[in-house]
């Protein structure tokens, strides 16, 4: 089936579901056979956009599916850690798992890509790449080995640079910085120096407090605000060079997955899809309020990174990417067609959305 025949048929499955009372199947009022699945997350409970866009995927696919499938979400640490959650859908101790592609380079080289690249794709060019460019037939390729289906299932839209206890006038003031900077990110901070540290959500705000880490990216204003990140730093600096558009991922064990009947799998897809979406919309609504609560409320610098400090970064990121794809051949292949599709949607984007922003003002 055609990627775009796909999308429309799962939406049309989920939109039907949705709008209308289920009704009883064969067996009477079960509807058919039931499945109980579990969720695990590497989000704190009830985090905002994260931790609810997870538990909004969990409500769809059980509602939808008048109770065929329910599923249950197990916030970071209730049944595995933030940073296992790959191994146990892998695994099969829970069906499925909502996080970030880039956790997983240590399992798959070219994983970070499927979540984000620096100064690679904003939201909406990593949307149009993964449906219709390509790259969610690579993703499924590189996780078919670990017995994994991957869905786009959320994407917090351009992120923040990070908090730092100190100004940064100059690459410089980043030499021996311990900063929590995940995934590709964090490799290119190292290149200047940077002595990056990988930590989940709930213990980022306790490094900081206790001089663990010096600096930290998380997301931006809406989750940042919610961790109170502004009561260990002072400095605020944009833009999140490293992550330009991340994708979160829901990832299905495959057994679990091919045990379902089509119409059910589709149902997945398209609840995926759904949160995709939604949960775009809810970081650029709440950004625009959090951002504002930080500097009118609690005085927090925002400021730019220096030129000197971007081009650097710049340097480094193509130097990082470049290395990987000599040492990974799944890497050069995924990295070739981001590659490719960037160049034709930048054509279009300089007449289309560069010339529309530049018009407003």
């Amino acid at each position: 089936m055609r990627r775009r025949d796909f999308l429309i048929s799962s939406a049309a499955v989920l939109a039907t579901a949705c709008s209308r009372p289920q009704e009883p199947g064969p067996g009477g009022q079960d509807g058919g056979q039931r499945f109980q699945w579990k969720m695990v997350t590497s989000w704190p409970p009830n985090f905002p956009g994260l931790g609810t866009g997870a538990a909004e995927l969990a409500r769809m696919i059980s509602r939808a599916s008048g109770g065929r499938l329910t599923v249950r979400i197990y916030a970071a640490g209730e049944l595995v850690p933030a940073f296992e959650v790959f191994d146990a859908v892998s695994r099969g101790t829970a069906e499925m798992g909502h996080t970030a592609a880039y956790y997983w380079k240590g399992k798959a080289e070219a994983a970070p890509f499927f979540c984000t690249m620096p100064f690679g794709f904003n939201a909406q060019e990593m949307n149009a790449w993964l449906y219709h460019g390509g790259g969610l037939e690579l993703w499924r390729e590189l996780y078919a080995p670990f017995g994994l289906v991957p869905f786009p299932a959320g994407n917090t839209g351009m992120q923040m640079a990070g908090w730092f206890k100190r100004e940064i006038r100059s690459i410089e003031d980043l030499r021996g910085l311990k900063m929590r900077i995940p995934g590709l990110g964090g490799e290119v901070m190292a290149r200047l120096g940077v002595v990056p540290v990988n930590l989940p959500g709930g213990e980022i705000f306790t490094a900081m407090q206790t001089g663990a880490i010096d600096a930290c990216e998380w997301v931006g204003p809406y989750n940042d605000l919610a961790f109170g990140f502004h009561r260990v730093a002072k400095y605020y600096y944009y833009p999140g060079w490293q992550e330009p558009g991340p994708t979160l991922e829901c990832i299905v064990n495959k057994k679990a997955y091919e045990s379902l009947p089509e119409d059910l799998q589709e149902l997945i897809a398209a609840c995926c899809a759904a949160v995709n979406d939604r949960m775009l919309a809810d970081y650029t609504a709440q950004n625009r309020i959090a951002l504002k609560t930080l500097i009118e409320e609690h005085g927090v610098e925002l400021r730019p990174l220096p030129e000197e400090v971007l081009a650097a970064l710049r340097q480094a990121s193509e130097e990082v990417i470049g290395e990987s794809a000599r040492r990974d051949a799944m890497s050069a292949k995924v990295r070739e067609s981001m590659h490719a599709f960037r160049e034709a949607v930048a054509a279009w984007h300089r007449i289309s959305e560069r010339a529309h922003y530049e018009l407003r003002g």
